[in-house]
């Protein structure tokens, strides 16, 4: 029986010469692999609707811990915007990658939903960058090392925080402050708005350089000190973002 999923295509693979073999993160069954036949031919249905970031409705004899078959695809958002500009579709693919890390930890029905909002607000043109900073830190609580943004993380104070460490995990306060680099006021606000922003709401986005040049860095430098990923597409996001923020 062919059953209707929603989901996103993460990865692509060719498999033979004609088919691919496509990993989707479906909101009904989490990661699954689809095998596409001749998907791969230039006049297969499948051909244009199994490409990377493909967001649908798949079509599918779905088999469970096992690969299942796609037989369509009806495309709910094209993404065509995003797919013109290299920014932004380094930063969706980094966020599809991270996804894919994130969700084999914690299967959480909520990650489905933000990926595809965070793919959404890319795609309408909002910055890439702090799209994908504000997911990277709402991923931190699904990985269990969530910083600590609502008081000093060494003492538990909320009056006078100075800085973010990602060292010491967090919020710094005054009496807690050694010799951490320090962030902007603004940084400090920002950071713990970005956690509790709904990202389907978002209509406007204006970050100065500075403070998105101090979250990206604090969150590069936390994932490295607390979640064991090692993602290949990051090494290119970070040429990217030293071009874009100087």
């Amino acid at each position: 029986m062919i059953e209707k999923v929603e989901g996103i295509i993460l990865n692509v693979k060719s498999y033979g010469e004609t088919s691919k073999i496509v990993n989707v993160l479906t909101k009904e069954h989490g990661i699954i692999g689809l095998m596409a036949k001749g998907a791969k031919n230039m006049k297969s249905d499948l051909r244009s609707v199994t490409d990377k970031l493909t967001y649908g409705f798949f079509h599918i004899y779905y088999k469970e811990n096992k690969l299942s078959s796609l037989t369509s695809v009806d495309v709910i958002n094209p993404y065509r915007n995003l797919k013109t500009d290299i920014t932004r579709i380094s930063y969706a693919s980094f966020l599809l990658e991270l996804t894919e890390q994130v969700y084999k930890q914690n299967s959480n029905d909520r990650i489905f939903n933000l990926l595809i909002e965070g793919i959404t607000k890319i795609n309408e043109g909002y910055d890439p960058m702090i799209i994908t900073n504000i997911l990277e830190l709402k991923y931190l609580y699904f990985l269990g090392v969530m910083p600590v943004i609502d008081a000093c993380s060494i003492c538990g104070s909320k009056a006078s925080i100075v800085t973010l460490s990602s060292i010491k995990g967090g919020y710094v306060c005054r009496n807690c402050y050694t010799n951490e680099n320090m962030v902007s006021s603004n940084t400090i606000k920002l950071i713990r708005m970005f956690y509790y922003v709904d990202v389907s709401k978002i209509t406007k986005l204006e970050v100065k350089d500075q403070s998105k040049r101090e979250i990206n860095d604090f969150l590069d430098e936390y994932y490295s000190e607390y979640t064991g990923l090692y993602l290949k597409s990051k090494e290119f996001l970070k040429n990217i973002s030293k071009a874009t923020i100087s």
